[in-house]
């Protein structure tokens, strides 16, 4: 089972080339990140960093034994005890259930490790994988939005059993 790491500057040269590899894939199925992203990755990856270390965001990579990333399960906008999920996993390790296990050892950790109670969360209607993901880790529907003019469903997840399994004596 690939291991969840919160991003480290470390992590860079493995971060650009999952996400240069999977560009196209990604952007099949949410907005490209264009071509400033790439241009200016090592900006970005210093302005991220910074984010985490304020507590704004936490920013997870899945790595296999030899250190590729093969996905990634992000928590942003941090703030009153909820953050928005995102995760993307590469094309070559889909089907393999690591983007449900990734979102699953996030949910606990946003409980255990970062105190929050709630995440948010998002997917076009057509992205049937991401969807299902949801539905399996926890994630309720809660109404319809427009993702990069596509219809989408929003979605949540309360963490409570998670703090309550934390709390329980062991």
């Amino acid at each position: 089972m690939p291991e969840l790491q919160l991003l480290r500057p470390d992590h860079a040269p493995a971060l650009l080339a999952f996400e240069r590899e999977n560009r196209a894939y990604f952007a099949a199925s949410v907005p490209d990140r264009g071509d400033d992203f790439f241009a200016r990755f090592d900006d970005m990856l210093r302005d991220r960093l910074a984010e985490q270390a304020a507590g704004i965001c936490y920013f997870h990579v899945l790595l296999d034994a030899e250190g590729e990333v093969l996905g990634r399960v992000n928590l942003m906008d941090v703030a009153d005890g909820g953050a928005d999920l995102g995760y993307r996993i590469a094309e070559r390790a889909t089907g393999r259930g690591l983007a449900t296990s990734g979102v699953r050892r996030v949910c606990e950790l946003a409980a255990t490790g970062y105190g929050l109670t709630v995440l948010r969360a998002a997917a076009r209607l057509e992205n049937t994988a991401s969807r299902a993901v949801l539905a399996r880790t926890g994630f309720t529907v809660t109404g319809e939005t427009r993702l990069s003019g596509l219809p989408g469903l929003t979605y949540l997840r309360r963490l409570a059993e998670f703090a309550a399994a934390d709390r329980r004596p062991r």
